[in-house]
């Protein structure tokens, strides 16, 4: 009797523990469940975010490399050798000269400082042994016909060579045209800045009777340099000499790209000649003529930086704007 009585009580124990312990277990495996399912969600949220991420930045960076293309796309149309329009041409070398003639007279003419300045230039030229000028601009003035002739070359051939140029450029190398265009405009700018900053007055109008003014002594018609039309010009501006600074890019253009030899010597001695004359004729120093070249060759750098090679080794021929 009590045997069976103990055996009751211990099933009775089995029978009520097992809901507890299966309950037990139950309640783990749900808690891991939810653990699970709440590792999993905080799991796709930061993939989604990381993915909203990278497509921001795809875009942002996509954004950037259009940009970046298209101004490549840009610089790489401005520098490729083309031959501008006619028109285009005609009103950007008239607007051109005409800013630049506004500018250069618009100089103050510092006749005190200029004059100083020619005084400075003369001594020096002393110093370095090549002060001829002088001697080389009375002795052909003895010549009438002769100094009539630099006369006239200096105040003609200044303009007219320099735009036959640009014309033979335009007409038989198109894809050279601009960026050899850009050297002569370039080294125009730049003497600009020589007139601010350095007011010189040339040899005919120093103190003193060492020069002898040939424009004016033989009336020569058509020179802005005496004369009349002397007002209209500013008399000091000597430094850089514009003169020297085209008719050098005319001849190396010239020798460069003309395929007749004779064509080429003439290119060769054309600055050659127009050293003599601004000389001859008290028009300039020397170290102008020097003053000029400079100019050209900051044309010529900036020329080369532009287009990433000298301007007469880009092709000759190119299509005709559309």
């Amino acid at each position: 009797m009590g045997a069976s009585t103990t055996r009751t009580a211990q099933v009775r124990r089995q029978t009520a523990g097992t809901p507890e312990t299966e309950s037990d277990e139950t309640g783990r495996g749900d808690g891991r469940s939810g653990a699970g399912a709440a590792g999993t969600t905080t799991a796709d949220t930061t993939a989604a975010d990381r993915t909203a991420a990278g497509t921001a930045t795809a875009e942002t960076a996509g954004a950037a490399g259009h940009g970046t293309g298209v101004r490549t796309a840009l610089m790489t149309r401005l520098r490729a050798a083309r031959r501008p329009s006619i028109w285009f041409e005609i009103v950007l070398i008239a607007v051109s000269y005409g800013v630049y003639s506004l500018i250069r007279n618009a100089v103050p003419e510092q006749r005190t400082q200029a004059l100083d300045n020619a005084d400075w230039i003369w001594k020096a030229e002393h110093v370095l042994g090549i002060a001829v000028e002088d001697s080389v601009n009375r002795a052909v003035n003895g010549v009438t016909w002769l100094i009539l002739t630099m006369n006239y070359y200096y105040a003609t051939l200044h303009f007219i060579v320099t735009i036959a140029v640009l014309v033979w450029l335009y007409r038989r190398h198109p894809g050279r045209y601009a960026a050899t265009r850009l050297v002569i405009f370039a080294t125009t700018g730049i003497a600009l800045l020589g007139y601010y900053l350095f007011p010189l007055a040339p040899p005919r109008l120093m103190r003193g009777d060492s020069f002898i003014d040939t424009v004016q002594v033989h009336q020569t018609w058509g020179s802005m340099a005496s004369g009349n039309l002397a007002d209209m010009s500013n008399q000091y501006a000597a430094m850089p000499s514009m003169h020297i600074g085209w008719s050098v890019w005319c001849g190396i253009t010239i020798a460069a790209l003309a395929a007749p030899l004779w064509v080429r010597v003439l290119g060769v001695l054309y600055p050659v000649s127009t050293l003599i004359v601004i000389v001859c004729t008290a028009n300039h120093f020397w170290l102008d003529a020097v003053g000029g070249v400079i100019c050209l060759g900051f044309g010529f750098a900036l020329s080369y930086g532009w287009y990433g090679r000298l301007s007469y080794r880009l092709p000759r021929l190119v299509k005709a704007p559309a």
